[in-house]
């Protein structure tokens, strides 16, 4: 514009630009490549909570605005999920708080929870929208890099006790974790809880891959750790539970303090959102246990297919204990650029994934990292796994 010369996009927001998801899509689009690359399923999920979502659109519940902390119905779902599977006890009332997806909880909480100058700790790599939120709360985001090893990543708890400043206000947690599979333990999550303790910080953990764990992993909450409950706001979703992405429906848990903190800012970015669906995720969340079970097992058969078939193309495969992504690394394939790889493996082998230094600050310590996405029918990855040979 005539006039104007200071940048229009706020710069707080102006490192991060297009989210690597939006490009790797289109060139999935544009070459007809398999999408292997962002994490939504290519079926739906159950067809009586679909048919749930009918019923609640017929019947006018939710078609106008739903209350601001969420319908009745499904913050008591969330709160008698949390108590059967976990232990942990909280009043639907005043401490569940229903969100657009789990992307506007992290949003929300940052924003709520932290002041220009604070320091956040994030575990390196991370999901893209943790670094934007950081920013736009005027934080400091500080990377503890998880890093390969014998066969999977893991958190080097010296590196994040060394991590912690006068200046920190919150540990940013996901477990399972996104981009790596890794599953913290029990004891890793106790020595983060104890430092949490010992430095009064206070936690956000997104655990919307709470149900997607495989082998012996073990999901554990760290809210449900000594000291921690008063401290931890929880993230929760429906999206990858219930393969119902676009319903953008999530949560969170936590102290009735928190949770109003954390309102006071969810109120200004959507206010209310997924009226129906909210409904429809109530009943979801009261599913039996087999329908969990059979999640798992489901995907933990395509997470070894696409695993076993990546390793026969070639790759150095790090085989996840959760989620619904497996990484890579192409270094045996004699690649070491995870972005030119992406940006030319449609063209070479018709598949798209995603360059994991995208979830880095420190893009050395990720450029040869490679994601691909397992929420998808059986045939579509074994043709993605038959392409894949040609490398």
């Amino acid at each position: 514009m005539a006039g104007m010369t200071r940048p229009l996009l706020n710069r707080r927001l102006a490192e991060f630009g297009t989210t690597i998801f939006a490009e790797m899509s289109a060139l999935a689009v544009r070459t007809g490549a398999i999408n292997l690359g962002q994490g939504f399923p290519d079926t739906d999920g159950p067809e009586q909570i679909r048919e749930a979502a009918v019923r609640a659109l017929r019947d006018g519940r939710g078609n106008q605005y739903p209350p601001g902390p969420g319908v009745p119905e499904l913050r008591t779902a969330v709160a008698e999920h949390q108590l059967k599977r976990y232990g942990l006890a909280y009043d639907p009332d005043t401490e569940v708080l229903v969100t657009a997806g789990a992307t506007e909880a992290i949003a929300a909480s940052l924003l709520a929870l932290l002041e220009p100058g604070d320091e956040v700790i994030a575990l390196e790599p991370y999901y893209d929208s943790y670094a934007a939120c950081i920013a736009m709360a005027g934080a400091t985001r500080v990377p503890v890099t998880l890093r390969p090893h014998e066969g999977a990543y893991h958190l080097d708890l010296d590196e994040l006790r060394n991590a912690v400043t006068d200046r920190t206000r919150l540990i940013l947690l996901n477990t399972p974790h996104n981009p790596t599979g890794t599953v913290l333990t029990r004891g890793e999550l106790t020595a983060v809880a104890e430092l949490a303790v010992a430095r009064d910080l206070l936690v956000v953990t997104d655990e919307v891959y709470e149900h997607l764990v495989f082998d012996d992993a073990e999901h554990v909450p760290i809210a449900s750790l000594p000291g921690m409950r008063e401290r931890t706001v929880t993230i929760g979703s429906a999206g990858k539970t219930y393969s119902f992405t676009g319903w953008k429906v999530g949560w969170i848990t936590a102290t009735p303090a928190l949770t109003t903190a954390v309102r006071s800012a969810k109120q200004f970015l959507t206010y209310v959102s997924s009226g129906p669906f909210q409904y429809a995720i109530a009943e979801a969340l009261r599913l039996p246990d087999t329908y969990f079970d059979d999640l798992r097992a489901d995907l933990q058969a395509k997470r070894d297919l696409l695993s076993d078939g990546l390793a026969q193309a070639g790759f150095e495969v790090y085989r996840p204990a959760g989620t619904y992504f497996v990484t890579t690394d192409i270094r045996p394939l004699g690649e070491s650029d995870g972005f030119a790889f992406c940006r030319a493996l449609p063209e070479r082998a018709g598949v798209v994934a995603i360059p994991n230094a995208v979830f880095y600050d420190h893009q050395d310590e990720g450029a040869p990292f490679v994601r691909f996405a397992f929420c998808k029918r059986l045939d579509v990855l074994e043709e993605a796994v038959s392409r894949l040979k040609r490398l």
